[in-house]
């Protein structure tokens, strides 16, 4: 993702950082984390499909105040843990 909309990004990170936590709880998210310019941030979800990732896009904050495009959205096959 890229970031934007940096004034109300930054009013509901605190947020957005909780319901990253909680889908790290519920195996939805196995890690996440801002490129070191804090220009963007990348994610790894564990999901069904792409219908149930959009879902929980659909509820994290930064979507309500429009604070990021998505750069891309693909599927991985991770061979090592």
């Amino acid at each position: 993702m890229v970031f934007k909309n940096e004034k109300e990004r930054l009013e509901v990170r605190p947020a957005h950082r909780e319901h990253l936590q909680a889908l790290l709880q519920k195996g939805q998210l196995i890690t996440a984390g801002p490129w070191a310019d804090d220009t963007g941030a990348l994610h790894v979800y564990e999901v069904a499909d792409e219908a149930e990732l959009r879902a929980i896009l659909s509820r994290d904050p930064y979507t309500a105040v429009d604070a990021y495009d998505i750069a891309l959205l693909r599927e991985w096959t991770p061979i090592l843990p």
